[in-house]
């Protein structure tokens, strides 16, 4: 089954099979001694297992762009609510080691006053309803919204503005502390994730093995509904959708279910993103990043998935550095690479490498 679903797809037979190498060769160069020149540091596994989970979230977003048309600048609202969903868990597991000691508040409740657990914090000290809930709450979001727009044949340029909102209203929302998820400074002093501790090098490794597993079966997953009948009819409504609702199909209720499918990805894309960063906080439902994942996306070759990945390694890897070495050029780097992209790569590095091929 996985020969005949990957038997045309080059691209993500190069991808899949790069990522199982670095999958298995990080691990072993992470326990080589310090000194030796292949030794690959924590940090470095922990950015790219970060890396990672964005890709995933690239994958989640070209979905739903590249293969049904919905320009969607919100996806980071479910990236982010996969997000909370894990930090809430994780602030259960810290117990009475936290800053006040109190074994049943987190310490930003016990600094405002708060008596009692919220309801809707009751359950997230058991991993599986935790996981559960990555996968529901993004899912929920995104049925319901998609159930409110797509039946009021909301689309274009109007669609991608109210996912906007979306995200916006959301990251005002999570700035207020009676939300009851910590205001402006969101959820952090994770200690745990099942018992072991996030500080050891054993756990980073584990989180990062995780996030290449959830990339690759994403991949597989978003790859085994483009090759079916269901994708075939996405791509059909991305290119004609008055014509495919006159054959027939029931146009709104393709796009609500792969728009949940997506953001239940996206979800637990910001599931393995936030134990390994340590920190999940309003900023994280910013216009601003869900603009760049599309970016990602355009710079990989949309519709392709495997692109979607390229892009957001990329981008994120020119992030990292920029932020580093030249942090005040960064948002003009990132503006102008948009720009250099749609004028000279619509179709991206995919699109350009594919071209080189067929010239020669």
């Amino acid at each position: 089954m996985l020969f005949n679903l990957l038997k045309n797809d080059r691209g993500g037979q190069i991808m899949l099979g790069v990522l199982l190498v670095v999958t298995v060769a990080v691990p072993f160069l992470n326990q080589l001694p310090a000194d030796h020149p292949l030794h690959i540091p924590t940090y470095t596994v922990t950015l790219m297992g970060k890396y990672l989970t964005l890709a995933l979230l690239a994958v989640a977003v070209d979905l739903v762009w590249g293969y049904l048309g919905i320009l969607t600048l919100g996806h980071g609202a479910f990236f982010a609510l996969g997000g909370y969903v894990m930090g809430m868990y994780l602030m259960h597991q810290i117990g009475d080691r936290g800053v006040y000691g109190n074994p049943d508040l987190p310490d930003f409740m016990v600094f405002l006053n708060w008596q009692e657990l919220p309801w809707f914090w009751q359950g997230f000290d058991q991993f599986w309803f935790a996981a559960l809930m990555i996968l529901l709450v993004p899912g929920l979001l995104a049925f319901i919204f998609g159930w409110l727009a797509f039946r009021s044949r909301v689309s274009g340029v109007y669609l991608s503005i109210i996912t906007q909102a979306m995200t916006y209203a959301l990251m005002l929302a999570f700035y207020r502390n009676e939300m009851g998820f910590g205001g402006n400074n969101g959820l952090t002093d994770f200690k745990d994730l099942l018992g072991f501790s996030l500080q050891e090098d054993s756990t980073r490794l584990a989180l990062f093995v995780a996030s290449a597993i959830a990339l690759a079966m994403g991949y597989l997953l978003c790859r085994y509904l483009t090759n079916s009948r269901l994708g075939r009819v996405c791509v059909a409504v991305r290119d004609a959708e008055s014509r495919t609702r006159f054959m027939g199909y029931r146009v709104e209720n393709v796009k609500l279910w792969v728009f949940t499918l997506s953001a239940m990805l996206a979800g637990i894309a910001g599931a393995l993103y936030v134990p390994q960063v340590g920190i999940i906080n309003p900023n994280e439902f910013s216009p601003l990043n869900s603009i760049e994942v599309v970016v990602w996306v355009a710079v990989g070759g949309r519709a392709t998935l495997y692109g979607a990945v390229v892009g957001a390694l990329l981008i994120n890897y020119a992030k990292t550095y920029l932020t580093a070495e030249l942090p005040e050029i960064w948002l003009f780097a990132l503006g102008g690479i948009f720009v250099m992209v749609t004028l000279l790569l619509p179709k991206g590095v995919i699109g350009l490498i594919k071209r080189k091929e067929v010239q020669a």
